[in-house]
């Protein structure tokens, strides 16, 4: 099939790649000059692993292009996946869907022959009738239908996520359309994929409720080991014991900093948002909110404690400072409160980031970025394991470290306690 990405940003970027794989022709299209330039030579714009070699194959193999011609790219295609941003308004926990309309102001001008508009942006509730509206001002209903299909992809696991879904999900209220994207995704649903058809409203609430309900399960282990951590008790036993039962499961109950990246922070709010729209109390997801936004500062008054309110003069290293491992996505991780709030009170803070170095970071006098793990941790006072990576998972803090009274924040819980206690070094968990 014929397809085009509106938007080269994760989610149009890793969804056009893998579906090129798939045996489509597809283009990807995007304003940006200087991105589709260097998409086309290979060059990638987030960090996503194995995204680079999958670019790389499937432009040789002439089933990928990249284009800033969005008229001709619409005109070539049968299927356009609209794929752009729908951040939060400014002062406000309403999505911003300006780059959604515009976009489907743009195909309405382009439509020559049937085409099925699908977002696979996250929008709320009744944005797909919006968007029906606006194109269908230009263009007769019988040219076109708009399709909710959206992405469940994780940052780090977005190519094993497209090839191997949980589900997919196709809100539709044209059959021929739910037939056609039926058969678009049938490679998949032949390995097992289950293929959810529903109304369109229905596709578009569906997303918004996974994410809200992730982000309480997070938030839920991560109050549940503040009690831990006052009760002598181990979260990580608490974890496996309530994880094991079928009904709550295991996922999504790692204890740590506040959720961030892309999508918990700013859909939890538009779900609020929209439910306050149509007069609906979502009392615990706004629970969820409140408590995921205060999480920081409660580490902050930790780090306090650990510290023993000498923070002035201590040198911090942070392991890690992405909101989680396998992305280069710094949006609301809970290092850009940490890191400032130590820079305030006068600490010298190093950090490394297997992703490189963040721009957030560089108006602090204070802050700076090490090349390598042996770097950020010679002459630390407190070393802050705060991203997961698996290059932080088996370090020997005797051998990058000569100081006999290294404090070990593990905000992951990736370490034994025990051993590291065992080395004579004073270890602090999450919960623990």
């Amino acid at each position: 099939m014929k397809l085009c990405m509106i938007g080269t940003g994760y989610v149009g970027l890793v969804s056009g790649v893998c579906f090129s794989d798939l045996g489509n022709d597809v283009i990807c299209v995007d304003k940006d000059v200087n991105k589709i330039n260097n998409l086309k030579k290979g060059v990638i714009p987030i960090y996503e692993p194995g995204l680079e070699e999958l670019v790389l194959k499937n432009i040789k193999n002439r089933r990928l292009n990249f284009s800033t011609n969005l008229k001709d790219s619409v005109k070539q295609s049968d299927i356009i996946f609209i794929c752009v941003g729908t951040p939060a308004k400014k002062n406000s926990n309403s999505a911003d869907l300006s780059q959604i309309y515009t976009a489907g102001k743009e195909i309405s001008k382009s439509i020559n022959k049937f085409k099925i508009i699908i977002t696979k942006s996250t929008v709320p509730l009744t944005t797909g009738d919006e968007l029906e509206n606006i194109i269908a001002k230009k263009v007769k209903k019988k040219l076109f239908s708009v399709v909710s299909n959206p992405e469940f992809l994780r940052e780090g696991e977005a190519i094993r996520d497209f090839v191997y879904p949980d589900r997919i999900v196709v809100g539709s209220n044209d059959i021929k359309s739910m037939k056609i994207l039926k058969n678009l995704y049938s490679p998949l649903i032949s390995k097992g994929a289950k293929f959810i058809s529903t109304k369109r409203r229905a596709a578009e609430l569906i997303k918004y409720a996974a994410n809200a309900f992730l982000a309480t399960k997070i938030t839920f282990i991560n109050e549940i080991a503040n009690l831990c951590e006052k009760t002598d008790i181990d979260v990580e036993d608490i974890s496996i014991g309530i994880g094991l039962d079928k009904r709550i499961g295991s996922r999504f109950l790692r204890a740590g900093p506040a959720y961030g990246g892309s999508c918990f922070p700013k859909d939890t709010k538009a779900i609020v948002s929209t439910a306050d729209k149509f007069k609906t109390n979502l009392s615990i997801v706004k629970s969820v909110i409140k408590s995921n936004e205060i999480r920081s500062d409660l580490l902050s008054k930790r780090l306090n404690f650990i510290l023993k309110n000498k923070i002035k003069n201590k040198v911090v290293s942070f392991l890690g400072v992405t909101f989680k491992a396998n992305t280069d996505d710094m949006r609301d991780s809970s290092s850009l409160k940490l890191i400032p709030f130590l820079s305030k009170k006068g600490a010298k803070i190093k950090y490394y980031d297997p992703t490189g170095s963040k721009k957030e970071f560089k108006k602090f006098k204070n802050v700076e970025f090490s090349n390598s793990i042996k770097d950020a941790l010679k002459g630390s006072d407190l070393v802050i394991v705060h991203t997961e990576w698996n290059d932080f998972k088996s370090i020997n803090f005797k051998k990058f470290s000569k100081n006999n009274k290294l404090i070990i924040y593990d905000m992951r819980n990736i370490y034994s306690p025990y051993k590291i206690r065992k080395l004579g070094l004073k270890y602090f968990g999450i919960g623990r």
